[in-house]
């Protein structure tokens, strides 16, 4: 009888993050990426998937130096500033692989969180976990922000999330996929947590690091973001409303198998996106 061995598993992953006037940044973060995604033993098969939201300083050429050494790197370009939602909805069509995880290009997220996520994931634990942050970062006044559009999300929600609005996500790719995103600036996060929540799918949470963004400055404004961040999660919430009383009919859960490499939804396919042509 032949020997056999234990062929330890491995995941295929995407990594999905937008970025705008993120020069400071985004060299830092793609290379610290990229080795992690490299060197990590569970990992098989990896990309990173950047949406340029019509950056106006020096991160398409950054990017597209970056490319020259990384061919795992995919840069999609937007000729126009159209905001984080529709940036992150651009990167995570372009995303090929069975796990997307979702990342800022600014710093705050260290990928290496992942490593609280990988066993997890290899025990088929769930298909959505999401990043709940010990300590968040950033400044008081965004802290009391979020904390308050994630219990107003939890109550409309009928969720008890600790961190509603946490862009550090890792999901099945075929249902990342396949959610029709609307969000047009800094509240896809807390829409992503939404449908998924939608569809009956459960986040399973894991505690992760936050740290302070590298350099640069925030692409919006305070007061701005805090009045679109309420509009938002109001919408979000009659939207429940309407779903409970049967006015919107409750979305399907799409499927989790793997797709074949290379297949989009069409539905996620937007005709403006240019995606830089891969050097494989």
């Amino acid at each position: 009888m032949p020997d056999t061995y234990d062929v330890p598993r491995t995941i295929d992953i995407s990594v999905a993050a937008p970025a705008y006037n993120e020069a400071a940044n985004i060299a830092a973060a793609v290379t610290e990426w990229g080795e992690y995604l490299a060197g990590h033993p569970a990992i098989g098969a990896w990309e990173i998937v950047v949406c340029d939201d019509g950056s106006t300083d020096a991160t398409g050429a950054i990017l597209a130096g970056l490319r020259e050494g990384c061919p795992e790197l995919v840069v999609v370009e937007f000729a126009r500033n159209r905001g984080a939602g529709a940036a992150v909805a651009a990167a995570i069509a372009h995303t090929r692989m069975e796990w997307v995880v979702l990342l800022d290009s600014d710093g705050q997220f260290p990928i290496s969180n992942l490593d609280a996520f990988v066993d997890r994931i290899l025990a088929d634990e769930a298909d959505a976990f999401s990043g709940a942050r010990i300590r968040k970062a950033d400044g008081l006044a965004y802290r009391w922000g979020s904390a308050a559009s994630g219990a107003v999300s939890n109550l409309t929600h009928r969720t008890r999330y600790r961190d509603f609005n946490s862009i550090f996500k890792v999901v099945r790719g075929p249902l990342l996929r396949a959610l029709h995103l609307e969000s047009g600036g800094m509240n896809c996060s807390t829409e992503i947590t939404a449908r998924v929540a939608e569809l009956g799918r459960t986040w399973v949470e894991v505690p992760i690091e936050h740290r302070e963004r590298g350099g640069g400055a925030r692409g919006w404004r305070f007061w701005r973001g805090a009045r679109d961040r309420a509009l938002f999660v109001g919408y979000l919430g009659y939207r429940q409303w309407l779903l409970r009383r049967g006015v919107l009919r409750v979305p399907e859960a799409p499927g989790t198998r793997p797709e074949a490499p290379g297949t989009l939804p069409e539905a996620a396919v937007e005709p403006a996106h240019r995606m830089t042509e891969r050097a494989r």
